[in-house]
């Protein structure tokens, strides 16, 4: 797992991470229904999606709208067990996330998110 400062700085050079923003109705949904509330549904989004050691559809199992968590995750290479291996050093294969790492992976989004709250 990498440290926050440096892994954000590395995202926001990235032409494809740093174009997500929040924006229309994942932003009005957001403020709607607050930070934590998003977040619960992050830890069932990753939970469900991320966390098994072989995901279903790895790769193509977050969508890129309807939501802020799955916007955010594409923004922070939280997406698949590729990227999580290719940008946080987290196995990709035959490897479940532990709570350490799924937690890791929540503060992560709770980071970028924090930065569209009540905007």
């Amino acid at each position: 797992m990498t440290d926050l400062e440096l892994l954000f700085q590395k995202l926001a050079k990235s032409t494809f991470r740093s174009s997500f923003k929040l924006k229309g109705k994942e932003l009005e949904y957001l403020n709607s229904k607050g930070l934590g509330v998003i977040l619960k549904h992050g830890r069932d989004f990753i939970d469900q999606r991320l966390a098994p050691a072989n995901p279903p559809n790895d790769g193509k199992q977050t969508p890129m709208r309807n939501h802020p968590v799955f916007i955010a995750q594409h923004a922070t290479a939280t997406c698949c067990r590729g990227c999580l291996q290719k940008w946080h050093s987290i196995p990709a294969k035959d490897h479940e996330l532990s709570e350490k790492e799924t937690d890791y992976v929540l503060e992560v989004l709770e980071k970028w998110l924090k930065n569209f709250v009540n905007s």
